[in-house]
């Protein structure tokens, strides 16, 4: 799978964008999985946060890729980058509105616009630690999509969206309890 994604990746070789060509990549990418499912189970790349200046991180990705996250000056942060929570959101409309694109490509679907919200509700006491049984994490979330494409039934514009939703990977961790392991290198000493 992950040879299928670099190739994929490789915008020199490829035309990108085009609605043809990311159907035509979908199949060849369904049809080798198909035939090789051995190669269906990878490990995705890591994401490595280091505590640049009180609560804003560098995040470096394995391929260069480079964000940064900061807390509200509420908490001590510095509001210098978007919260890590604002961009799991991110990423959960930006999922969405792919697997939007990636079906209608496949279905021969022409879009206009698809645009994704996703917000959610939270309680601060959760990640502040006042109050041992309201979740750190939200409470609730939401994702709304506004899609146009002329002269398609709204019927199947509702399917492509309830298609993404489904098979989103990032709606799937949102929803499913994914085992996650923590594993500490050092806890005490001095840093060189």
């Amino acid at each position: 799978m992950l040879e299928i994604l670099h190739m994929l990746r490789r915008g020199k070789e490829l035309e990108m964008t085009t609605s043809s060509h990311i159907g035509r990549s979908i199949e060849i990418a369904r049809d080798h999985l198909a035939a090789h499912p051995e190669a269906a189970r990878y490990t995705d790349l890591a994401a490595s946060a280091v505590v640049e200046d009180g609560l804003r991180c560098r995040v470096d990705g394995a391929a260069g890729e480079t964000i940064h996250t900061d807390m509200t000056a509420a908490v001590g942060g510095g509001s210098s980058a978007p919260s890590p929570g604002w961009l799991t959101r991110a990423g959960h409309a930006s999922c969405e509105a792919t697997l939007i694109s990636m079906r209608a490509a496949e279905l021969g679907v022409r879009l206009q616009r698809v645009e994704v919200l996703v917000d959610s509700e939270s309680d601060a006491r959760g990640i502040l630690a006042v109050d041992d049984d309201v979740p750190p994490g939200p409470l609730t979330s939401r994702v709304r999509v506004r899609i146009t494409a002329h002269g398609v039934e709204p019927r199947l514009l509702q399917e492509l969206v309830e298609w993404a939703d489904r098979y989103s990977p990032i709606s799937d961790m949102v929803r499913r309890a994914v085992p996650v392991s923590v594993e500490v290198e050092s806890v005490a000493g001095a840093l060189p």
